[in-house]
């Protein structure tokens, strides 16, 4: 019999929804919980409902939440056997997970060799090749000269997309068009890459014109068991971060389904994977062909996607996992029913999609039959300046996509956020679209409609 422990005590190493949906799970799970919190988000939601918290810095993230010492220091403090991490932020960084395992510290993730093995997307690729996925071949930029990269990229030709290995989340790309835009991107992306994730290391892959960014969601246990829940579409997205995600996605038929979601599962049986996790890909829709991208080794912003369309608690099974837990269900015993459709409310201007933070003067959060709201604001919160603006997310599920699509539309027209601007517009723009109602897009479709 599979060992397990139990956790008594957990710290959300994180803030905003992704907080309070972690400490609702441990909440009926009957496990104790502490929030960290910077001063900024000392009257945050997540602070208010946790059993304990514990303030980690000033309101940068580099003092409080990316501040490992402090949020460690916290569980220490506070008696907590483990640490979820959330997405973003630390939740797949290395160090971080090596000093958990260092203080004794549970890390509610999967195993520190497969967080290496995955987290530079230019060694994922070289192991996805290995274990039988296709690829888009990059060109690497280091170590070589400015006049042998432009011999590559001639052979591959434009347009191209330039990446960081250590980026993640939409940052750290940048599509190029022509030789003219080739230099000066090289240089500010390497020194953006170097900024934002402190590794310079740039390569280039060539960009399919009307590609759909499809993911699969994988679960794993410690003792070899590894299903998958499915595919999400992910392809609505504004400057590569993503904005609405569905699933299932309405135009592969199931040959390829299937296909992307055997790869998902064989790569991460390759690397011994052990928690949820999200394998990436881009689907030709004119070739029919997919190309693994990356994985993400953590949960993800739209996970409730495929909560809604399975039944199942991913929070729930990633902590199972992470106390040794054996997983209790099998392929066969995932059951997809239905559509569902996740759409991100961001604190943004609408035109220029810039942060605009500010004080909620009233909040009106919608409600219904097949709608789920995660957030973390309420009438009289302040957003602050210094995070992702993604303040809520909208689920709906129905039997339908079309009538998905009609149940957020209506979700849509409920929610009323008064004293800050916000993107719920674009998104009704978005659904009312033909060309989203017609499945007849890829990843430029805000650009090429510019709603």
């Amino acid at each position: 019999m599979e060992e397990t422990t139990p956790f008594k005590k957990i710290l959300i190493a994180n803030r905003g929804e992704i907080a309070i949906r972690i400490l609702r799970t441990c909440r009926e799970l009957g496990i104790a919980t502490v929030s960290v919190h910077s001063t900024a988000d000392e009257s945050s939601l997540h602070v208010k409902l946790a059993d304990e918290s514990v303030c980690i810095g000033s309101e940068k993230s580099i003092n409080s939440y990316l501040n490992m010492s402090a949020i460690l220091s916290a569980a220490e403090i506070t008696g907590a056997d483990a640490v979820h991490p959330g997405f973003g932020f630390l939740s797949e960084n290395l160090q971080f997970a090596r000093l958990c395992g260092e203080w004794n510290i549970n890390f509610i993730g999967p195993s520190i060799s497969a967080i290496e093995q995955m987290g530079d997307k230019i060694r994922s690729k070289e192991l996805a090749v290995k274990a039988g996925l296709p690829i888009l071949k990059p060109i690497l930029v280091k170590n070589r000269t400015y006049d042998e990269i432009v011999t590559a990229v001639k052979e591959m030709g434009f347009p191209i997309l330039i990446k960081s290995s250590a980026g993640g989340g939409g940052k750290g790309m940048r599509r190029i068009d022509n030789f003219d835009e080739l230099r000066p991107s090289l240089e500010r992306l390497a020194a953006e890459a170097k900024a934002s994730f402190g590794d310079d290391t740039l390569f280039i892959e060539k960009y399919i014109e009307r590609p759909r960014h499809v993911e699969v969601q994988i679960l794993a246990d410690k003792y070899g068991s590894t299903l998958h829940l499915g595919e999400r579409d992910c392809t609505i997205q504004r400057r590569f971060q993503k904005l609405v995600e569905e699933s299932p996605c309405a135009v592969i038929d199931e040959k390829i389904r299937r296909a992307i979601c055997e790869s998902a599962v064989n790569l991460a049986k390759f690397v011994s994977y052990d928690s949820v996790g999200t394998v990436e890909f881009l689907y030709d829709q004119d070739t029919k062909k997919f190309y693994f991208m990356e994985m993400n080794t953590r949960i993800q912003v739209e996970h409730p996607v495929t909560e809604m369309r399975t039944g199942l608690d991913l929070i729930a099974q990633q902590i199972k996992v992470a106390q040794g837990e054996k997983l209790e269900i099998y392929q066969d015993d995932v059951i997809f029913s239905g559509h569902s459709m996740e759409c991100r409310i961001n604190a943004e201007d609408p035109d220029s999609g810039r942060p605009s933070p500010g004080r909620i003067i009233y909040y009106y959060r919608p409600a219904g039959i097949g709608v789920r709201v995660d957030d973390f604001i309420y009438s009289g919160y302040s957003v602050p300046p210094y995070y992702d603006s993604m303040c809520a997310k909208i689920i709906t599920h129905a039997q339908t996509r079309n009538e998905c699509i009609c149940r957020m539309k209506r979700a849509l027209n409920e929610i009323v956020i008064e004293g800050i601007r916000t993107n719920i517009n674009l998104h009704k723009k978005i659904l009312q679209h033909s060309d989203f109602i017609g499945n007849n897009y890829s990843t430029n479709f805000l650009s090429k409609n510019s709603l």
